[in-house]
């Protein structure tokens, strides 16, 4: 790789270490290339990203970021995965690592803070921003959904005693 290529790399690394909401550090050693086109897959599908980078590359651009605490994680054969959705990352790391043994996630970090991997599994466990929202949604309509069958209920209830009314009249 030529330094100009390096310094790209490396500034392109900065920019996702300074930008993103949360970062997750595994190793991959053993993984097939099918396996990295089925994670990146999963991980493209979340709006999360994988990344293969020279460990030395990646400290580099680590330096000067909050991420910054993650650069121990990085030796051996490591992969970065990211995203800016907290949770969208660490879940479909965690759940290919359940489903593949090589995958070995060592951790990561959320903003300033470091994430072990248990932190990055409770991560995983949380629901991701579009469910959050979706269940925002819904208990705001909730109310709006109660407030019209109560506006509605009086009115059937007064058309059905009528109705009653009418034939027992009809009757008599």
């Amino acid at each position: 790789m030529e330094r100009a290529a390096k310094r790209e790399l490396v500034s392109t690394l900065n920019d996702v270490f300074s930008n993103t909401s949360v970062v997750v550090v595994a190793h991959y050693a053993g993984l097939t290339v099918a396996d990295m086109q089925k994670l990146r897959a999963q991980m493209k599908q979340v709006g999360a990203t994988v990344k293969v980078a020279k460990n030395s590359l990646a400290k580099i651009a680590l330096e000067g970021t909050d991420v910054a605490s993650i650069t121990d994680l990085m030796k051996g054969p490591t992969l970065i995965a990211y995203s800016s959705d907290p949770v969208a990352a660490p879940k479909v790391a965690v759940d290919f690592a359940k489903a593949n043994d090589k995958l070995v996630i060592l951790g990561g970090a959320m903003g300033a803070t470091t994430l072990n991997v248990d932190g990055v599994r409770a991560l995983a466990t949380l629901p991701s921003l579009d469910e959050l929202r979706g269940k925002l949604v819904g208990l705001i309509q909730a109310p709006a959904t109660k407030i019209a069958q109560l506006s509605t209920a009086p009115a059937a209830k007064l058309a059905r005693v009528f109705g009653a009314y009418a034939k027992t009249g009809e009757a008599a």
